[in-house]
């Protein structure tokens, strides 16, 4: 290894005297201005992981749906899945190691990773809109280069894309064409043959309004929109030509907010979705007639793909185990419907897609989706092989369009990660071929009530959670003060967790009105406060 040109080249990216961060779910994000050196490391750290692994790793510049000042970076390992945690730690130490340890903990990772140098790493990269993700995704090349990796630069992609990327160069094209038409002429193909399989219920065109959060995926939809079959017609807003990401758009600012975008005007019941920054999370919503705003999330987004699958799986006569993965957060009404009306097997573990991501590849059709709109379904290799025999072999007419049905469903969902883009199209298929409006689809079920809080606390460490974040084991006497609180309303149900990245705890609590979950989150949020070391004044009802 050339330390010489290392420390020549890390002079260049210098780390700013006390700034530490954290690698965490969505790798490292913060203030642009304070990424120069980390994604650098990056960049070398991608190549001792590509060499570590002998397979082609993926660098993603973005902040997704953070405000358009901030960036970051993560890794994406071989199958297009998120960085194994063992090179969580391994990124941290390197973002944080002063100049003159650099070499230091390069050489500590090699050894504890059995990096042999002497192999051939090769790195995708990928960027989004933001100001500063040229510069930063440039800086990251320096990286690569410096250890003597090979590179290939898609530029501007959503995070989705550059997954699928490196899933289809790993899978020596198994799992697709590594390039950007390979990505369009994929889903748009599995897409053209499910319209064609729906016989055109309803309506003769589908109108389709997308928020784009003024990002990478109004660019990318655009790229796409000649490879739309002629009855799917879609309507681009906020494009990122006026306004700034992320600003009062995109699928955070809907959900969080619970109202519609600005920049797009909505007529009542017509069908609209958002995209986030980085295009890997949706959710659709509506206005009724009444002008009141319906929210349609990834609980039930994961509803109407789980309705689809099981009646597909019905019709194929396979004994495949289907099931959903949710977090704590997903709404209790959503669980009940999924348990008890679909029959659905439900599991819940803790917050983050790699934990949903990890749960679902223990069945052969895994549902997961985070009520924030990210999500995917994932196939076992076994019922993948099986589907796509069926569709060659099978004799009987049903049982043979139902397994046609369920390989288009296969090719058309990007099973690396949440991708908005291609979310889009199962949604938009699935409504096609069951006939349902976006009221229908609503209807499903009510959701229940309910509010998220945070109180900012000295230390998030002293919250300590159990059963999928959904006991407080630390404080002692918190989960008994939840529990009392929870007993005085209806249908309710409250968690804690601390925070991934700052000092605060958050807080979600349901109940049968909005005024009873306002109640108990604030009468939650005052325990914390009390319990946990809160800090500045108590919050306020």
């Amino acid at each position: 290894m050339d330390f010489e040109a290392l420390r020549k080249y890390s002079a260049l990216h210098p780390k700013p005297a006390g700034l530490a961060l954290q690698y965490g779910t969505a790798g490292f994000r913060s203030k642009a201005e304070q990424l120069d050196h980390i994604v650098f490391r990056m960049g070398l750290l991608a190549v001792l992981r590509s060499k570590a692994v002998t397979a082609t790793i993926g660098i993603m510049v973005t902040a997704s749906h953070n405000p358009e000042e901030d960036n970051g970076v993560k890794l994406v390992d071989p199958l297009g899945e998120m960085l194994h945690p063992s090179w969580e730690e391994y990124a941290t130490q390197l973002a944080n190691a002063e100049e003159q340890e650099l070499q230091k903990v390069i050489t500590e990772i090699c050894q504890k990773a059995a990096v042999n140098l002497h192999k051939d790493a090769s790195v995708f990269i990928g960027r989004d809109t933001r100001p500063s993700s040229k510069k930063l995704s440039q800086s990251v090349i320096d990286g690569i280069q410096v250890l003597g990796g090979q590179y290939h630069d898609y530029g501007l992609v959503t995070t989705p894309q550059l997954h699928y990327m490196v899933c289809c160069q790993n899978t020596q094209g198994q799992y697709g064409k590594a390039t950007l038409e390979g990505y369009y002429e994929k889903l748009s193909k599995a897409f053209m043959e499910l319209m064609k399989q729906s016989h055109c219920s309803g309506e003769s065109q589908r109108h389709l309004k997308i928020d784009c959060a003024n990002g990478i995926g109004a660019l990318k939809l655009s790229e796409m929109k000649p490879y739309f079959p002629q009855e799917v017609v879609i309507h681009i807003y906020n494009d990122g030509t006026k306004e700034k990401l992320n600003h009062l758009c995109g699928a955070d600012f809907v959900k969080v907010h619970q109202k519609p975008p600005g920049g797009l005007d909505m007529k009542p019941n017509e069908r609209c979705c958002s995209f986030d920054g980085d295009a890997d999370r949706i959710v659709y919503y509506y206005k009724d007639t009444a002008g009141h705003f319906h929210l349609i999330d990834g609980d039930k987004i994961a509803t109407l793909i789980s309705i689809f699958l099981k009646e597909l799986l019905a019709k194929v006569k396979q004994d495949f185990k289907l099931a959903v993965v949710q977090t704590a957060y997903a709404n209790g009404n959503s669980t009940r419907y999924l348990q008890e009306t679909l029959k659905v097997p439900v599991h819940c573990v803790k917050t983050g897609v790699k934990h949903l991501h990890h749960k679902a590849q223990e069945f052969d059709v895994g549902v997961y989706f985070e009520a924030n709109g990210h999500g995917t379904v994932l196939f076992s290799k076994a019922a993948e092989t099986k589907i796509r025999q069926l569709v060659k072999e099978e004799k009987d007419d049903e049982k043979r369009e139902a397994a046609k049905m369920l390989e288009n469903m296969i090719d058309l969902i990007n099973q690396t990660v949440g991708d908005a883009v291609s979310d889009m199209l199962v949604i938009e298929a699935i409504l096609a071929l069951k006939g349902l409006t976006v009221q229908q689809w609503d209807a499903f079920y009510t959701d229940l009530p309910n509010r998220l809080l945070k109180v900012q606390v000295a230390d998030r460490r002293v919250i300590d959670t159990t059963d999928a974040e959904r006991r407080a084991l630390t404080p002692l006497g918190l989960q008994e003060k939840i529990d009392a609180l929870v007993k005085k309303y209806k249908l309710s149900r409250a968690f804690v967790r601390p925070s991934g990245t700052e000092d605060v705890v958050r807080i979600y609590a349901e109940a049968d009105t909005q005024e009873n979950a306002d109640a108990l989150a604030h009468e939650v949020s005052l325990a914390v406060f009390y319990l946990a070391g809160g800090k500045g004044a108590p919050p306020q009802p």
